[in-house]
């Protein structure tokens, strides 16, 4: 059962800043894409999402997109965009494409958060691989009767998981 509860969960990426991060020793954050830092089909990052990203490297919190999208160009595309590092199509939960992300950035197990909005990929993957796991509510819903599932089984983990770090 641990492993599907996070540490942390949270409305949305916004909610969590670069000194709160840095506070607790993470130097890389992982972060899924889609419906984590924007809706399911949003080409590129805005000005928004440009900003935290920046609030956290000056606190010395390199944001990693590490995606499952399976569409090669989408996770490139907007990592490039958002001038960011990234690993497509990481299958999550398995532990390599985390592995993978620490090693190319230099940073242990200790140093690394996940911030996601699945318990089945982003808080299961990052369990296994040791590193702080953070829970967001996902962005949008609609489109997709899939995800409406996927999410209604995951209610009981995204109510045990933590408040607080």
């Amino acid at each position: 059962m641990a492993l599907f509860r996070a540490r942390l969960a949270i409305d949305n990426i916004y909610q969590l800043s670069g000194g709160f991060l840095a506070s607790r020793g993470i130097k890389l954050l992982l972060a899924d894409l889609d419906n984590t830092l924007v809706p399911y089909g949003v080409p590129g990052p805005d000005e928004r999402l440009k900003g935290w990203r920046d609030e956290l490297a000056a606190q010395g919190v390199t944001l990693f997109i590490l995606s499952n999208n399976r569409h090669k160009s989408r996770p490139c595309t907007f990592a490039q965009g958002l001038e960011v590092p990234y690993i497509g199509h990481a299958g999550k939960p398995k532990s390599a494409s985390f592995v993978c992300a620490m090693d190319r950035m230099g940073v242990t197990k200790e140093q690394t958060a996940i911030v996601g909005d699945q318990v089945f990929t982003d808080v299961l993957g990052g369990n296994l691989a040791g590193i702080t796991t953070i829970l967001v509510k996902p962005i949008q819903l609609r489109g997709n009767p899939g995800r409406y599932l996927r999410y209604a089984l995951e209610i009981p983990f995204r109510q045990l998981s933590g408040k607080g770090m």
